[in-house]
């Protein structure tokens, strides 16, 4: 059984790290590459290579990726280059044959509508690959390596290189494209965030109310979502008073508070969003006694 969840798992990852480096290729070719945006990584070194040497950005690109493999693999070890080896080589793959599929064909020169699509697009093919559980290796290898000899903090060395990529690419670009291009990686850098978070988000509701008892037995029975009962006491007064905490889908908030104000309409009631969930009636299969 085990055997065939883990089939499943690498067959849903390797296609999800496919189509994840695929749909990053074809944003390069059709926005940021046509554009004259800078970027980071190697996929920032291969753009100023094909723009100043005319050198094809797949040859940089496997070449460079190629030897960040090989370093990974000595100095980081055989799990993090196997987890990087599929994008390694099916990025730079992808990027030749959507150049020979597409030739000199450009959808759009407005700089605007490239940075948009150029973040929106690269936000959401590396959250699928890095959801799949693949890491996409590049420049994330040197920030791993002197984290791990050095002690250096990674977002630090990260953006340290990722800049230095794009100011090397600012000595030859026109300043405009060099401010549009900081604006595309800080989009890109917030659609991954959410497409990391996406289908994970869930609503907490914290009560606290005199008839807790009552609120607590419809939210289980009428509503099926689980409560937490924590016992403590009003700051003011100092009468004990028990606390009710749920979680629940975002869309059964209004039954929830309509259930709540139903029975208690002067209760307290604090609503937040809760970023990740896990356990029983959402990552594991809710059990009835």
């Amino acid at each position: 059984m085990n055997s065939k969840t883990s089939k499943k798992d690498i067959i849903k990852s390797v296609t999800m790290t496919v189509i994840g480096t695929f749909l990053y290729a074809l944003t390069v070719r059709l926005f940021l590459e046509p554009s004259g945006l800078v970027t980071g990584g190697t996929t920032g070194i291969a753009l100023a290579l094909q723009r100043t040497q005319h050198i094809p950005m797949s040859a940089s690109i496997l070449v460079l990726d190629g030897l960040l493999l090989l370093w990974s693999y000595f100095d980081l070890g055989k799990k993090f280059a196997a987890a990087t080896i599929l994008s390694t080589f099916t990025y730079p793959m992808s990027l030749e044959i959507i150049n020979r599929f597409l030739g000199n064909r450009i959808l759009t020169n407005d700089i605007f509508l490239c940075t948009i699509f150029s973040g929106v697009g690269i936000g959401f093919s590396l959250g699928m690959v890095i959801h799949a559980g693949a890491s996409t290796g590049g420049m994330d290898i040197p920030p791993l390596s002197l984290k791990k000899h050095f002690g250096l903090p990674l977002s630090l060395t990260m953006y340290f290189f990722d800049f230095a990529v794009i100011i090397a690419q600012a000595l030859f670009t026109p300043i405009e494209n060099v401010l549009y291009g900081v604006v595309m990686i800080l989009l890109y850098t917030v659609v991954l965030d959410r497409f990391l978070l996406m289908g994970q988000s869930r609503t907490q509701v914290t009560i606290i109310s005199e008839h807790a008892e009552e609120i607590r037995q419809r939210i289980l029975l009428d509503l099926d979502h689980g409560v937490t009962v924590l016992y403590g006491e009003g700051g003011y007064l100092k009468n004990p008073q028990n606390v009710l905490i749920t979680i629940v889908q975002n869309r059964a908030l209004p039954s929830v508070e309509a259930a709540i104000k139903e029975i208690d309409p002067v209760s307290f009631i604090a609503v937040s969003r809760v970023n990740t969930v896990e356990g029983r009636g959402f990552s594991l299969v809710k059990k009835y006694r």
